[in-house]
């Protein structure tokens, strides 16, 4: 089962519904009531895909969401909330840090590891390093 398809399963078991539909302007939308919409004609690969549906549930999951009314600072802490559950998700601390101990260090690598495109790990370590001390 390819790590895509552990996710959908996650959001089915935490009550999030996931539709596949075309959308006009946007690539994925998460809405209050737990509804996810990804337009499948936008997703460039398949860890393009599993980092925008973990960071649409991330939004579910911690409430973060906003209008078009909300002002920049309510927006970016919206975003940052869902990303943070999203790496949270994608790329495990301890996963991370076992990976890390193994003596995979290149970002390439670690992002196949992890099924996530690089700039997304860029992020997620950068965020356990930075914000959390962490790493």
């Amino acid at each position: 089962m390819t790590r895509l398809q552990r996710l959908r399963r996650k959001a089915d078991r935490l009550g999030l519904r996931v539709y596949y539909l075309p959308m006009r302007r946007l690539s994925a939308i998460s809405m209050p009531d737990g509804s996810i919409g990804m337009d499948p004609d936008k997703q460039e690969s398949q860890a393009c895909e599993l980092v925008r549906l973990a960071h649409e549930m991330g939004h579910c999951m911690t409430g973060s969401f906003y209008t078009a009314d909300s002002d920049l600072c309510q927006r970016r802490r919206c975003e940052e909330r869902a990303d943070r559950w999203a790496i949270r998700s994608l790329v495990p601390l301890d996963e991370l840090k076992h990976e890390l101990r193994r003596g995979h260090t290149r970002p390439d690598e670690l992002a196949e590891h992890f099924g996530v495109p690089e700039e997304f790990l860029r992020k997620s370590v950068a965020y356990y390093r930075d914000a959390r001390g962490l790493l």
